[in-house]
């Protein structure tokens, strides 16, 4: 049973709220948050969140299409027929195991999807691009994997996955892939988390084009 409490009234013009509504609104341009597809949450200093609503069009939100969800898991009290994102619970799961992050953006894109069939196993290889430094991998001909999970009908199935492998071993980039779902990444900013949306869509394009034109098999396992 969800339980609910009061909403206290923030400051219009600080509203970290705008912030998701323009990378929704960018993202949902870019073909990446279709429909209704993708959420996108940003913390608050008490460690609550705010999520964008299940059902909303990502390129339509304004203030009222998020809900704010608080450490324990009790949702803030707004409209009757508002409800979270149905992956809220991965949301809560990186922020639990990230103590650093501040924000966590999900997008299903055409590249995630197709760039997490190109293994059978739970492991991407990604390319050893320049863009790389962008996430952080600053090595030279760096080997660096991006992990892959199974998507199931019940998200708390993929939330309490992330949570058991990454509690084991650390991913070596802030993101990961659910298979035939999409990609999700998380930041110490918003502004960061968007720009690692960025990368990897460029990385993804990469490894397909690179398919295209015969560049060796990009993305398997040697």
């Amino acid at each position: 049973m969800i339980e609910y409490q009061s909403l206290p009234t923030p400051d219009q013009d600080l509203d970290p709220r705008n912030e998701l509504i323009a990378t929704a609104r960018n993202f949902y341009h870019q073909g990446w948050m279709m429909g209704t597809a993708g959420n996108l949450s940003i913390r608050l200093p008490d460690n609550s969140f705010w999520i964008t609503a299940s059902g909303r069009s990502k390129g339509k939100l304004c203030q009222s299409d998020f809900v704010r969800i608080y450490p324990d898991g009790k949702v803030a009290q707004s409209s009757p027929d508002l409800k979270p994102s149905a992956e809220t619970a991965i949301h809560q799961t990186v922020y639990a195991l990230f103590p650093e992050a501040q924000a966590c953006y999900h997008i299903h894109s055409i590249e995630a999807n197709l760039v997490s069939r190109f293994v059978q196993g739970d492991t991407l290889i990604l390319p050893p691009l320049e863009m790389l430094k962008g996430l952080g991998v600053r090595e030279e001909n760096p080997r660096c994997f991006i992990p892959i999970f199974a998507n199931h009908l019940q998200v708390s199935q993929i939330a309490a996955e992330i949570k058991e492998r990454f509690s084991v071993t650390l991913p070596q980039v802030s993101a990961l892939l659910i298979r035939d779902h999409g990609v999700t990444v998380w930041a110490s900013s918003p502004e960061t988390a968007r720009n690692y949306i960025e990368l990897v869509e460029y990385i993804f394009r990469y490894m397909l084009r690179s398919r295209e034109v015969g560049i060796g098999e990009i993305g398997t396992i040697d």
